[in-house]
């Protein structure tokens, strides 16, 4: 046993050297960089924060063994929620520590002053909770581990759109924070069709009563839809105040941003009691295994830290910060491998703790540890984390709404489908709507849950209010001379009051009658102090954009120039230009070539083609079978025409015989009807019906005679013409019907006018007047016709447009334009337009397709039935292989001359000679073929006939009995 215990001994001296000098050789030292972190230690945030970056530190590398070079250190700092003190704080950490990055700090405003710091030393500065969009522009070592606020702006105008709402008005914090996403979110609602009709914009140091003075100043405005992007505690108290003062009732829209309902769960009870019925978009976080089991770690970990906290829920933010830190583990291990993380120093440290800017380094290393926080990419607690552009990818949102027991999930938004009910939904359609006569919007909306609005309500709010404080509208009436019955306004000596009347006026006021609310509002016209109109048409639309009224009724017309500054509402009258001139008998009684005119050139041509045409179609269909279309070659030409031409007036005595030729002759008779017919009633409308005719019928005419033109003062329609070409001393001016009567009956020299331009319904009320002196002609111009004006994104212009067609709809209009405009039994309707009247080829090209495809087909048949039986004429054989072809075609022509001896007419018709003998003329002669023998035939006997077939140039013999 004593000699066994020295070898004991030298073996455990052997293994613990071995061991030494193993762990010596494989072993490495770990590297140990600073990082720093600036938190608020007295906030929510800046405590979850915290508490989450200590746990990412050492979960990572318990789970990480393989990341040996490297190991992070926390030096922590106070920014006391202060912007220098961040900025103190941060200047500390790369001066004194030398940290190589820094995790914070928790507010935009805090972060914009620290990002320089980390610019200048070249360290990375990664924030787990500044959301502004205008930090990542101002320096490149700046990142955003958390969700940029502009990402949000295309849920919430998803929402708007959805639901119609046209115009919003932003509730924001007055720093870099609030002003950072209201560019970004006005863009986003203008491509929704919304506009932002006011920003307000409240200090974070505001007090409740300065809260409560610019809500109330909301409520003076008709926009109910109010988005509100504040930090958490000036957003409770924004809604504790809105409570207070009735904002949060039936008809109100609120919708918070993300910073708001990521915080919800914390916020105080008052607070989130205030708060029912707003719609919230809140940051999605796919609840997994790994996430809840790290909840459960967090929650007793931080119950262990912080006894004396109660009711603490971890959020997105503590998720951000733990993945934070994790991707900052990973890129100092891959930047490791590039260089150690030295500090150059670019002075001498005259003290210890100095905060001279002069005296800090720069990080060696920095660069390469920016580039590698660009690449690292991995599956983090709140979901894929990636920052290739600096900034954390856009994720989903959920849209919830809060009720007195917290918060409810409704939807989802995702930049691929918008909104949809639930994540599996890739399909959605936003903007649908289901409208409603009373409530405008109902609340079944196809791609998100049900909603509870405030005031408890489930109908979806207009978006808009007349306000119950606010004072009547203002609207604009023209004052003018003339056409009174559109608008008239009087003053009333006795009462001292201003009357307005009129069509437009009786438009109005039914439409306001149709809106389903009550609208207060005054006529005021558009006068100077001395009574006289206050200027144009123009000048009263602009004043609508200058505030000074709420809206314009009156004979308006809707301009592409006026909309650029105002909204109008659908048109409530017809709309175009139109021209009127004077008419007269211009029908002359001596024009010799009247009788012409009843037809255009081109018919004409056609009925003269087709007539030869038919003429010759029958002449080939008869000329074989038929004696009156045989003779000399004149003489039937001359029976040709003359036939056809006598169908004209039904007058052709020849007999058709060919059923070929009847077909077309019956359809060429109809035809030949059908345009005598027609004739017939043209030339008797030119010669006694038609007597009135405009004196000009084309503005190209008034051009070239240079006759001057009428417009109504202060119309748009001086531009028109101006454009057209006319002259300024060309253009004479009207203020009413009599006046228009009366530039009419003067000459052009006396300054008369030759036609009269405006708007068709101004046109229409002067021919009711004046209808057996003028005439509506064309052409007629583009115009939209008379609308009501309104401010630029005001909510009345669509309902006052709905309210124009449920008017236009029922007999209302109808008893209003009866009322202004009562019609004389006897006046022609304007709207029936001068045209010409002769009868063109356009008409009537059907009549002769049919005609000549059935004349075509007529020959085609006839013409294969003909050399069908002449085609051993045209065939060739052995014993006439040397017959040229063309002698062969004269053959047939000449076969085609001769009569066919084999018709039924002819058959009947053979006349008996005195002597009862009956000539029969037959082609005998062998040489030649062309030969006509005669062969006497005797009444009762039989005789030989001589016949040659002509195929085989054989002698055949035929029996003929020839009777008497």
């Amino acid at each position: 046993m004593k000699s066994q215990r020295p070898t004991m001994r030298v073996t455990t001296i052997s293994l613990v050297l071995l061991f030494v000098f193993l762990r010596s050789v494989f072993s490495k030292e770990v590297n140990y960089v600073s990082v720093g972190v600036v938190v608020d230690s007295e906030t929510w945030v800046g405590k979850m924060g915290l508490s989450c970056i200590e746990m990412a530190v050492s979960e990572f590398y318990a789970s990480h063994g393989y990341y040996y070079n490297t190991r992070l250190v926390i030096h922590t700092r106070d920014s006391k929620s202060d912007v220098v003190g961040a900025a103190s704080a941060a200047l500390d950490l790369i001066k004194n520590v030398e940290v190589k990055a820094i995790i914070g700090p928790v507010s935009s405003t805090q972060a914009s002053f620290v990002i320089n710091l980390g610019e200048k030393a070249q360290v990375p500065i990664v924030s787990y909770s500044a959301t502004s969009s205008s930090l990542s522009i101002h320096s490149s070592y700046f990142f955003q581990a958390t969700q940029n606020q502009t990402f949000q702006v295309n849920a919430i105008s998803s929402i708007v759109k959805k639901f119609g709402w046209k115009q919003v008005v932003p509730i924001y914090v007055d720093n870099a924070y609030g002003e950072g996403l209201i560019p970004f979110l006005v863009d986003a609602l203008q491509d929704a069709g919304a506009h932002v009709s006011y920003r307000s914009a409240i200090s974070s140091s505001a007090s409740d009563d300065q809260i409560a003075k610019e809500l109330y100043k909301l409520m003076t405005m008709q926009t109910r839809v109010f988005v509100v992007h504040t930090d958490v505690s000036l957003g409770s108290r924004i809604f504790n105040k809105a409570k207070e003062i009735g904002m949060m009732e039936k008809g109100y829209v609120w919708i918070v941003t993300n910073l708001m309902t990521n915080y919800l769960s914390s916020l105080d009870s008052s607070v989130v009691e205030s708060m029912q019925g707003v719609l919230g978009i809140k940051t999605y976080v796919r609840d997994t295994n790994r996430l809840r089991e790290f909840r459960t770690r967090w929650e007793k970990e931080f119950q262990l830290e912080n006894p004396k906290l109660y009711d603490f829920e971890l959020n997105v933010y503590g998720l951000w910060a733990y993945d934070a830190v994790t991707a900052l583990a990973v890129a100092v291990e891959e930047a490791w491998k590039s260089g150690n993380f030295s500090f150059k120093k670019t002075s001498d440290v005259s003290r210890k703790y100095s905060t001279d800017l002069e005296t800090f380094g720069v990080s060696q290393n920095g660069p390469n540890l920016r580039k590698a926080l660009l690449g690292v990419r991995f599956n983090g607690l709140a979901g894929n984390f990636s920052m290739p552009n600096a900034q954390l990818q856009s994720t989903s949102f959920e849209i919830i709404n809060v009720k007195s027991n917290g918060e409810k999930r409704i939807g989802f938004w995702t930049p691929q489908s918008g909104l949809a009910k639930s994540l599996l939904e890739t399909n959605t359609r936003t903007g649908i709507m289901s409208t409603n006569t009373r409530t405008g919007i109902m609340s079944s909306i196809p791609n998100l849950g049900q909603i509870i609005w405030p005031g408890e309500s489930t109908a979806v709010p207009k978006g808009w209010e007349i306000p119950t404080n606010r004072k009547k509208l203002k609207i604009g009436v023209p004052k003018k001379e003339g056409f009174e019955e559109f608008v008239q306004v009087k003053h009333d000596s006795v009462t001292n009051e201003t009357i307005v009347t009129g069509y437009c006026i009786d438009v109005f006021e039914a439409a306001m009658k149709a809106l389903p609310y009550n609208v207060d509002y005054e006529l005021i016209p558009f006068t100077k102090p001395d009574g006289e109109s206050g200027g144009t048409y123009d000048d009263l639309v602009y004043q609508v954009s200058l505030g000074k009224f709420d809206a314009v009724v009156g004979d308006t017309t809707i301009r592409a120039n006026r909309s650029k500054f105002v909204d109008f509402t659908l048109p409530y009258t017809q709309s175009g230009v139109s021209m009127i001139v004077p008419v007269g008998d211009k029908r002359s009684k001596s024009n010799a070539w009247v009788f012409l005119k009843p037809l255009t050139w081109d018919l004409w041509m056609t009925s003269a083609c087709f007539f030869v045409f038919i003429g010759f179609v029958v002449w080939i269909l008869e000329h074989r079978i038929n004696d009156d279309f045989r003779g000399p070659p004149f003489h039937q030409i001359g029976t040709s025409f003359w036939f056809s031409f006598s169908t004209m007036v039904f007058a052709h005595r020849e007999k058709v015989v060919s059923n070929l030729a009847r077909f077309v002759v019956i359809i060429w008779m109809f035809v030949v009807l059908i345009l005598t017919q027609s004739y017939t009633a043209s030339l008797t409308s030119l010669l006694t019906v038609q007597q009135l005719q405009p004196t000009v019928t084309d503005v190209r005419q008034l051009l070239v005679n240079g006759d001057n033109v009428g417009y109504i003062d202060g119309s748009f329609v001086r531009g028109i013409l101006k454009d057209l070409g006319f002259s300024d001393s060309q253009l004479k001016i009207y203020k009413s019907p009599e006046q228009c009567d009366d530039l009419f009956s003067k000459k052009k020299s006396n300054g008369g006018i030759a036609a009269a331009f405006d708007e068709f319904v101004y046109m229409k009320f002067l021919l009711t007047k004046y209808c057996s002196k003028y005439t509506m002609v064309e052409p007629t111009f583009k115009a939209a016709g008379f609308g009501f004006v309104f401010p630029k994104g005001s909510p009345l212009v669509a309902d006052v447009s709905r309210a124009i067609l449920t008017v236009t709809e029922e007999k209302i209009m109808k008893n209003i334009e009866n009322k202004w405009f009562e019609k004389q039994t006897s006046c022609p309707d304007p709207n029936t337009q001068v045209s010409s009247n002769s009868l063109g080829l356009e008409s009537f090209w059907g009549l002769f397709l049919i005609v000549g495809t059935a004349s075509l087909s007529s020959l085609v048949a006839y013409a294969s039935m003909f050399l069908y039986k002449q085609r051993r004429v045209l065939l060739s054989s052995e014993t006439d292989q040397n017959l040229p072809i063309w002698r062969r075609i004269c053959t047939v022509l000449r076969i085609f001359d001769q009569k066919d001896l084999d018709s039924h007419t002819f058959r009947k018709s053979i006349d008996e000679s005195r002597d009862g003998r009956v000539v029969i003329e037959s082609v005998c002669d062998s040489n030649r073929m062309d030969d006509q023998q005669s062969v006497l035939a005797f009444p009762g006997e039989e005789h030989e006939i001589c016949f040659t077939e002509l195929t085989n140039h054989e002698h055949n013999h035929y029996q003929l009995e020839v009777s008497s």
